[in-house]
């Protein structure tokens, strides 16, 4: 499609750097009618440890006019790496005193519950590193002891001479009231400006000392990286020409602008993966199917998350480097709510020493890659045995750019069965279920173990693996449907296009549920949206474009955790307050299979305030006739393993050539450049009007 007249178009770019590939989705739009006037994606290899520099290939593969680019949305890994290579800056925590010990302290929960000798995950900041201040709030956000600064000069003295850079502040009872904190970190700031400070109010206004500290900490720990990583991309984007918005993706599923998400870089920690969840909500939303599984198969991990009518599951109480051996590290802040695991196309697949077959989660990565890429890899990985089972054309792979090294592939599964004493076909079978296993498991998480029933949802599959094992896994967990997105494969950096701003204020303030709280849970909320209004009309932007999302933590009396439940917004009234008590006995009873008679207790306001981002109507694709006949995009016939179901003849089909209305049986094979799609004997497909697949696993 040709593009656009330069003064009627505006070019909108989204980039994920994933743990394999860094992806590219960018379009022009006609500022008049709204009409994308082209749709295109690119796939780099992702280059670290210098991230930018696979994105900025990505643009000069894509050859964009920097100069041209009106938005610009960033997915990143950087912080998530920080926390898990340990490389993020020395890092002291300054916080009320008696407290120091909190970061030990932590949960007594221990995972490993038979190890004798189990020790907690250890803290990111040593405990000499760790300064108390005399001061005292009381959980109602009352003064009980004046905020003591006599004590500042020596901590930062203190912490000058053992080379830290990045400061903490997190005080008890800083969520009910923040007055002491907002003191104590501007005076830090202003004796000692060139260090990085975070107070904990800043990220979240939520109770739990244990994890707001953690939290607190964290973000203190990764801000001088983010902040030079982000600045890093600014400079060189403007070097280039670039002079449009900049906005980085947040864990919360929408994004902000790169002054926020320098502030409190912790909010980006699972910006990646949040983006598909919502680019699934949007493309749900669009095709009418408000119920959907996302399932995410990248080069490294695997990710699902659940859609409940249309909403993203967000969650506040997210945990790193967590395992059957570990605590791991509580994170407060919003994330949407994903099940991650270490299985994708470049999983390796090993043998324990009782001869047992595992697949991840260590991965191949981008470099060496899989055995397949003839880049020196030679453990075989998930991609590898795809190939072995012809599910992957050896002179297709990601597109004909590589030339699949056959011969090595073949070797590296033929050393793997012999550990094992099988064939290297078998061999392959077994990785490819092994993954498959693991990621059903996945999916149970987020849909069997919280209440719901898969069979009244559908999956939507991306990622550069997605599509590739998603119909397998829909047929076990009797899934009904499968959708393909168009562009599956940069899937992720395309829902950062069909995201808005997002900012999460949360505010604990523990009440019991009744007709007199009324006025109280309206005025709070009320309180919060003044507050974000204001923050967003500072950034210039219209009130017409604010809209907010109300939600809170709901308990019963004398329970510990709460279950969070939607908040219409309407005004609050006694009867309304009744509905809201209804609502999370249903919400209850739905995640534990039970109700109580106990009385209700209302815990946490978390008010979603968003600014409206335009956003084009997607273009439907070609329906003339021959589009729609599948002959026409047949590229052919080949034997392909089909597992429990053998090896048979498939057709194979270019995507590219499926037009709208196509529809076809399986079993048949669909490429397309960077993604394929299996699709199992007796399922069938049709073609919708955007592109998508349509995967019919079970009778409707």
């Amino acid at each position: 499609m040709p593009l656009l007249e330069t003064d009627a178009r505006e070019l909108r770019v989204a980039t994920d750097v994933g743990g394999t590939f860094t992806d590219l989705v960018y379009y022009e739009v006609d500022r008049t009618s709204g009409r994308i006037a082209a749709l295109n994606t690119v796939k780099t290899h992702t280059t670290p440890p210098n991230f930018e520099e696979g994105v900025l290939a990505a643009i000069d593969k894509a050859a964009l006019d920097q100069g041209g680019i009106a938005f610009f949305a960033h997915g990143t890994t950087v912080v998530i790496n920080a926390l898990t290579e340990r490389k993020g800056a020395k890092t002291g925590l300054i916080t009320t005193l008696g407290f120091r010990d909190v970061l030990e302290i932590a949960r007594g929960d221990r995972p490993d519950f038979f190890n004798l000798r189990y020790a907690k995950p250890k803290p990111f900041v040593p405990r000499y590193l760790r300064r108390e201040v005399s001061e005292r709030m009381s959980h109602k956000g009352e003064v009980l002891k004046p905020l003591d600064t006599d004590a500042v000069d020596s901590i930062i003295a203190g912490f000058r001479s053992e080379g830290v850079t990045a400061v903490a502040v997190c005080l008890l009872h800083a969520y009910a009231n923040p007055a002491h904190e907002l003191e104590l970190a501007e005076l830090v700031r202003e004796r000692w400006p060139e260090a990085s400070v975070v107070a904990s109010h800043q990220i979240t206004r939520e109770w739990r000392e244990y994890e707001r500290t953690n939290t607190t900490v964290l973000c203190a720990y990764v801000q001088p990286i983010a902040r030079e990583y982000l600045s890093g991309m600014e400079r060189k984007l403007t070097a280039a020409g670039f002079s449009g918005a900049f906005y980085v993706m947040q864990s919360n599923g929408g994004i902000d602008t790169a002054a926020a998400a320098k502030a409190t870089p912790i909010t980006m920690v699972e910006s990646g993966p949040a983006s598909g969840v919502l680019g699934a909500a949007a493309l749900g939303k669009l095709i009418g199917e408000p119920n959907v599984i996302a399932l995410d198969i990248g080069g490294t991990t695997a990710k699902c998350s659940l859609i409940d009518g249309d909403r993203v599951k967000i969650t506040s109480q997210y945990m790193i480097e967590r395992s059957r051996l570990s605590a791991g590290y509580p994170i407060m802040t919003p994330v949407v709510d994903i099940v991650e695991i270490g299985n994708g196309g470049g999983s390796i697949a090993w043998v324990d020493e009782d001869a047992k077959l595992h697949v991840g989660p260590r991965s191949a990565g981008a470099v060496p890659g899989p055995v397949a890429y003839g880049r020196g890899g030679v453990e075989p990985t998930t991609t590898d045995a795809n190939l072995m089972l012809s599910r992957i054309d050896p002179g297709y792979f990601i597109g004909g750019e590589i030339q699949a090294d056959m011969t090595a592939v073949r070797g590296a599964f033929e050393a793997l069965g012999d550990r094992i004493g099988i064939g290297a076909d078998e061999a392959a079978r077994g990785v490819v279920r092994i993954a498959n296993h693991n990621m059903i498991n996945a999916l149970k998480l987020v849909s069997i173990n919280r209440g719901y029933d898969p069979r009244d949802f559908t999956m939507i599959a991306f990622g550069g693996g997605g599509a590739m094992h998603a119909a397998s896994l829909a047929r076990e967990l009797n899934i009904p449907k499968v959708i393909v997105p168009a562009h599956c494969s940069v899937f992720s950096a395309w829902g950062m296009l069909m995201s808005d701003l997002r900012r999460d204020y949360i505010r604990t303030r523990p009440m019991p549920i009744s007709a007199d709280a009324a006025s109280i849970i309206d005025g709070t909320f009320t309180e919060m949206e003044t507050v974000a209004q204001q923050a967003f009309r500072d950034e210039r932007f219209e009130d017409e474009a604010i809209y907010f999302e109300r939600y809170a933590d709901l308990r019963y009396d004398g329970q510990e955790h709460s279950v969070r439940i939607p908040i219409p917004n309407v005004p609050i009234t006694a009867a309304e307050v009744e509905r809201i008590e209804r609502r999370f006995h249903a919400a209850y009873e739905r995640e534990y299979t039970y109700r109580l008679d106990n009385s209700v207790e209302w815990v946490t306001f978390h008010l979603a305030a968003f600014a409206a981002v335009d956003r084009p109507a997607l273009e439907r694709i070609s329906v003339d006739g021959e589009a729609r006949n599948p002959a026409a995009a047949r590229k052919g016939r080949r034997q392909v393993d089909f597992d429990a179901d053998g090896r048979m003849e498939a057709d194979i089909y270019d995507r590219a050539r499926l037009g709208a209305g196509a529809a076809f049986d399986g079993p048949a094979i669909i490429e397309e450049p960077s993604s394929t799609t299996v699709v199992f004997p007796g399922q069938s497909v049709r073609v919708d009007d955007y592109g998508n697949l349509h995967i019919q696993i079970t009778e409707a």
